[in-house]
């Protein structure tokens, strides 16, 4: 089969492109016929050595793939023989990755694409929406009626949070460039304020006099020191982007609030948590409320240069789907 593979860590232009063996799948696993494949930003942590993961060279790169089942083992149940499917969750910890005409996935890591759902939507939204899922829920503990401030509200993983947070009944604070004000209040969210605004932090406080519930950067600033004086009594701040990023931590403040501040990376989510995010998602592509705001396709043989957009950092607001 053809993939992009690489022999070592390194830049972008350490990703091949050329034949590797084909994947065997074992009794568990479904073997999958990919159709298209994406790139995130863990997966140039993995591919960097950023993010450090078991990996075995040579090393098919990238998480998301859409595709058709080959076939499953006997241990894969649920699965037949032409049927569409998803993951999110290939290319760490020792599992090879999606980027690839075929792609071994373990049974409870892969999903049902639903009925009349547009494989490049789901491909698309199923990594944002996933991290999104994971930031409010399994780590923000949001409840219907509280408050959530979502910053970089248009980007990819911001507006999953936003759509995913006034779903489930939050009331959205968000901030984004003025001209995306139009595009975030179409996805739920309350009240949207231009990021470069100096004002901006009073402006939000104005907006929530008894504070934010939770507080999520997309973006990765990490102004903790805005969080944490914006934060409701036992308010929470989730980090999930900036990984270089060391702000100060206004700890006495944070405490005296009974405020938490939680990072996590969807790399080490378990597989319930993935599935209850993929139930969720499914759900929200069924009801078209997920869908990406711009899409552009790559053949899959420039997955180098795909990487190299991503980190510098010129994929404002669109996702590129690998064509295999």
């Amino acid at each position: 089969m053809y993939a992009a593979y690489i022999t070592r860590l390194g830049p972008p232009d350490v990703i091949h492109y050329g034949e590797l063996t084909d994947p065997y799948p074992g009794p568990t696993d479904v073997l999958v016929n990919v159709t298209a494949s994406t790139v995130n930003p863990v997966d140039t942590y993995v591919r960097s050595g950023v993010y450090r993961t078991p990996v075995s060279f040579p090393f098919v790169i990238g998480r998301d793939l859409v595709g058709t089942v080959v076939s499953a083992g006997s241990g894969a149940v649920g699965f037949s023989v032409h049927d569409q499917v998803w993951c999110n969750s290939l290319g760490h910890c020792g599992r090879q990755g999606a980027a690839a005409q075929q792609a071994v996935v373990p049974a409870d890591r892969l999903h049902h694409l639903p009925d009349g759902v547009s494989p490049t939507d789901a491909l698309t939204v199923a990594h944002p929406a996933a991290t999104a899922y994971l930031a409010l829920f399994t780590h923000g503990r949001i409840q219907p009626g509280e408050t959530v401030f979502v910053a970089g509200a248009a980007g990819n993983v911001g507006g999953a949070l936003v759509v995913l947070a006034s779903d489930a009944g939050a009331r959205v604070i968000a901030s984004a460039r003025k001209e995306d004000e139009e595009y975030c209040r179409s996805l739920g969210a309350r009240e949207v304020f231009d990021y470069r605004d100096s004002s901006l932090r009073e402006r939000i406080r104005q907006a929530c006099p008894n504070g934010i519930d939770c507080y999520i950067d997309s973006y990765g600033k990490n102004d903790l020191t805005a969080a944490v004086d914006l934060l409701a009594y036992r308010g929470r701040i989730v980090l999930l982007a900036g990984v270089h990023t060391k702000p100060a931590l206004p700890v006495g403040q944070l405490y005296m609030k009974d405020g938490s501040v939680r990072g996590f990376v969807i790399s080490h989510a378990t597989v319930t948590e993935l599935a209850d995010a993929a139930h969720t998602i499914n759900r929200l592509l069924v009801d078209d409320r997920l869908r990406p705001r711009a899409t552009e396709s790559m053949p899959l043989s420039d997955a180098a240069e795909a990487h190299r957009r991503m980190e510098s950092g010129e994929l404002h607001g669109k996702r590129l789907i690998l064509k295999v």
